[in-house]
């Protein structure tokens, strides 16, 4: 799997809202962002934040677009990107976007997440 493939196992991994499809992506020393300022270190607590996303959010759809590579190495990759998302929250459809930052690293000769800032957008 190269960075680009990354991209695209994560943002499916996402899709399935399923905390085990996506756990195989992110390094035990992950930090995410949401984009409310709440900071998740290390693979529990971003565990427990996305689960709770999942079950909040019924339906969810999440995309990431406009992706820019800062860098990319043998051992790390640095991107921006734009990020949509919809669903159904008690009922009521919803919907939000903004801007990412995430760096990937190579761990176990994979590609893991090791911080992700989601940011509100323009």
């Amino acid at each position: 799997m190269d960075p680009d493939e990354f991209i695209r196992a994560y943002e499916a991994a996402l899709a399935t809202q399923d905390w085990n499809r996506v756990e195989p992506l992110v390094s035990h020393d992950v930090c995410v962002t949401f984009s409310n300022g709440t900071v998740y270190r290390g693979k529990n607590e971003v565990q427990r934040a996305f689960e709770g996303n999942f079950s909040k959010i019924k339906s969810e759809k999440y995309t990431m677009k406009t992706i820019d590579w800062l860098r990319k190495e043998s051992g790390y990759a640095v991107y921006l990107f734009e990020f949509n998302w919809t669903g159904i929250i008690a009922d009521v459809a919803v919907s939000g976007s903004g801007v990412g930052t995430s760096v990937i690293v190579r761990e176990d000769e994979n590609w893991k997440l090791l911080t992700e800032h989601l940011g509100k957008g323009n």
